[in-house]
């Protein structure tokens, strides 16, 4: 392999590697009894709440690839799409390095499925884009209602700079909406073209990448006590934020780097309670997903051998 190939890797062993030393720091008072209670602690009914909102956060993450190979034109079996996108989503989330995990097991289903290369490679942009939009869009939403979520991490801006850069992100989505609406010619980049997605699709954007990232959100949030509790607006706010820089870290599974920023979003809660509720969103938006994933795997491959022999 090429040196270029362990930048990534190294980048995201770094960043778990950074992060443990920060949580060593952070939760060095907190012992593995106190977590376990913060566990026992959590009535069994927003246990099931969370692990129905887990369902929720994957069934719009199908959503994405079903966006992606409308505006493609490409005529997909349903249930083929969403069980691709749970296993690239259940894997990649994992992995790390999401877009280029991601990108290397669609291409690997899709391509069974007659897309090409440069088709995969679009459909993979489309669905960061929307996971991107839908942040955005969510990130600017939150600034407007609850300003005061960006000050649990930089408390230097004044309340006006939140809503004013709020104001600013909802312009750069509605700019987009009106591209769309012109009806853009489709941008050339030697033999790659690429065709502003049409208003429907848009919308459906617009429409998914919320319902994802509240899905997620909502697992911490139930799984969280009642005491301290800032409501859920502020945890989705800090679960927006520390979601996002575990993704760019490129860290497997967004191991320590998540839990370092959210424990640092809601410092005025029992450290020990968020780490368990932490614990009980790895557990049904990584592992369950992760084990029924490999399980697709098997079955996807032992079904494409037999269908070559």
């Amino acid at each position: 392999m090429k040196w270029k190939s362990y930048i990534w890797p190294v980048i995201g062993l770094s960043a778990v590697a950074f992060s443990a030393w920060l949580l060593y720091h952070e939760l060095r008072g907190i012992s593995l009894e106190d977590v376990g209670d913060g566990l026992s602690a959590i009535p069994i009914h927003r246990w099931i709440l969370a692990g129905m909102c887990s369902i929720v956060a994957y069934a719009a993450l199908a959503g994405y690839d079903h966006i992606a190979l409308s505006h493609l034109g490409k005529k997909v079996s349903f249930l083929f799409i969403t069980l691709c996108s749970f296993t690239t989503y259940a894997l990649s989330h994992n992995i790390g390095g999401s877009v280029l995990s991601g990108a290397v097991i669609r291409y690997r289903a899709y391509a069974t499925r007659g897309l090409t290369g440069k088709e995969v490679g679009i459909l993979v942009a489309l669905c960061s884009f929307t996971f991107v939009l839908g942040a955005l869009l969510l990130g600017a939403i939150l600034l407007l209602a609850e300003p005061q979520v960006l000050e649990r991490f930089v408390d230097v801006l004044p309340i006006s700079a939140s809503r004013t850069t709020g104001i600013v992100i909802l312009a750069l989505i509605g700019l987009y909406i009106f591209g769309s609406w012109l009806r853009l010619k489709p941008l050339q980049l030697g033999s790659l073209q690429i065709v502003y997605p049409r208003l429907p699709i848009v919308a459906q954007q617009l429409l998914i990448g919320p319902i994802e990232l509240m899905a997620a959100a909502a697992i911490i949030y139930f799984a969280l006590p009642a005491q301290g509790n800032p409501g859920y607006f502020i945890v989705l706010g800090v679960f927006v934020v520390s979601f996002s820089v575990a993704l760019i870290s490129h860290a497997p599974g967004g191991l320590g780097v998540l839990e370092v920023v959210f424990l640092a979003g809601l410092s005025d809660m029992d450290p020990a309670a968020v780490l368990a509720a932490l614990l009980v969103f790895r557990f049904f938006y990584l592992i369950i997903p992760l084990i029924l994933a490999l399980f697709v795997v098997l079955i996807f491959e032992k079904t494409e051998f037999s269908r070559r022999s």
